[in-house]
């Protein structure tokens, strides 16, 4: 289990997660959400294959007035199936690998360590599908992903994303440790 708080807003998310030797990853989480703008819940469920890319994530949000649930698939040929519960819905987003949801921390360390850029130099421009919270919605978005510094406990990523660019610590096996002016790990 790993917990992430939240610095500046009263956040929490917590995941159990399931590493293998290869890019191969699982895990199932939930973010709690405090702050006097905005309250909810999420739940979410994710499958990485081994050459590290997003097959499978199911989201569950909660607010005081709805719940809503959302599902991304991809399929074989690379396009992903999202299903808000009305059927399913195909699109390709850009060619993305990635899925971005809002507030978690932890699907920034499934480009980084697909790219192995906790390990080694390197910079990414990436389309990304990206979830908002609590709304659940998908859309398609250019994030970059730079290698600052490679250590053997610590390494730091540039994550850029529209205006938005922050360096975020992580561990030798790419997860976060700390995103400056987000969440820190506990």
């Amino acid at each position: 289990m790993i917990t992430w708080q939240g610095l500046h807003e009263p956040r929490l998310e917590q995941v159990r997660l399931l590493l293998s030797s290869d890019q191969r990853l699982r895990a199932s989480g939930r973010l709690v959400a405090a702050g006097p703008d905005e309250q909810f819940n999420a739940s979410f469920e994710v499958s990485v294959g081994e050459s590290g890319q997003v097959n499978r994530l199911l989201l569950r949000t909660a607010t005081v007035l709805e719940e809503r649930q959302c599902s991304l698939s991809r399929t074989e040929d690379g396009a992903w199936l999202v299903d808000h519960g009305q059927g399913s819905k195909r699109d390709t987003f850009n060619d993305a690998l990635d899925v971005d949801v809002q507030f978690s921390v932890l699907f920034n360390a499934i480009p980084i360590r697909r790219l192995d850029l906790h390990r080694q130099e390197g910079e990414h421009n990436l389309p990304v599908v990206r979830v908002s919270l609590p709304d659940l919605t998908v859309r398609a978005v250019t994030q970059t992903y730079k290698t600052i510094s490679v250590g053997d406990d610590v390494s730091v990523v540039r994550f850029k994303s529209g205006g938005f660019e922050q360096n975020i610590k992580v561990d030798q096996n790419g997860l976060v440790v700390e995103y400056p002016l987000i969440s820190k790990r506990i």
